[in-house]
């Protein structure tokens, strides 16, 4: 592997700021898209879903757990399958208790739901050392309706949005045959005891998943936050938030 070439402090300067100026393009860039990612209509969820957790059997609105949103991580583990997926296994690594508090203080919950019948999940939740909830979609059409199981023989195929014939024109006409597990995110949001569909990605977009705000970014309330003055400091009518990406 080639290393950076080396330059004077003077040269870094310039080419650091030339590179700044791209950065800022793309915060203001990627901000846009997720005032429009909130913007999105939504779909009311009509069907009852019955998946297997720990506790027993529940419904979708059940895995908000009284929060007004839900984050449904789709993680792939085919029910033959004596072990999840491994990349799924290594992003599901990265989640941690402090992360999941960030967004249960964001009014949003989060969870996992595979194929896999509950006690492989549970078994291999235990070998990993995971703590974060995690539920059976086995025998439902959970997977299925949400496109993260990919079965002809059990639903038209639709993967990351495209078609069949679409996913030929692409080279993937695989997916037509047989039966595949594919990773994926989908949001939802409340509303009494409503259910909406408010967003799903799939492929290489779930490669952006990371802390907690990229998670409450794909969220139709999005960070719900505003400026705070620290504790203990006075606060300054004049005082105004830095905007870093102008």
């Amino acid at each position: 592997m080639s290393l950076p070439k080396v330059a004077s402090r003077e040269e870094w300067l310039v080419a650091r700021k030339e590179l700044l100026a791209e950065e800022k393009a793309m915060t203001r860039a990627r901000d846009a898209l997720n005032t429009k990612r909130r913007e999105l209509p939504m779909v009311k969820v009509d069907k009852d879903y019955v998946l297997d957790g720990p506790d027993g059997k529940v419904g979708l609105l059940d895995l908000f757990d009284g929060r007004s949103q839900l984050i449904v991580q789709h993680f792939m583990f085919d029910p033959e399958w004596d072990e999840g997926c491994p990349s799924c296994t290594g992003a599901a690594d990265e989640m941690c208790d402090g992360l999941l508090r960030h967004l249960h203080s964001r009014d949003t919950t989060f969870v996992v739901v595979s194929r896999a019948p509950l006690a492989k999940i549970e078994r291999y939740k235990t070998q990993r050392g995971w703590t974060f909830p995690w539920f059976s979609s086995n025998g439902s059409d959970f997977n299925y309706d949400f496109n993260v199981t990919i079965d002809a023989s059990v639903a038209p195929v639709m993967w990351n949005f495209r078609t069949l014939p679409e996913l030929e024109q692409h080279g993937m006409g695989w997916l037509g045959e047989g039966s595949s597990e594919q990773p994926g995110c989908s949001m939802f949001l409340r509303d009494g005891d409503a259910v909406f569909h408010t967003y799903s990605v799939y492929a290489r977009g779930t490669e952006m998943l990371g802390g907690s705000y990229y998670f409450l970014d794909l969220t139709a309330l999005g960070r719900q936050e505003e400026w705070e003055e620290p504790k203990g400091r006075a606060a300054n009518p004049r005082a105004a938030v830095p905007d870093f990406s102008s």
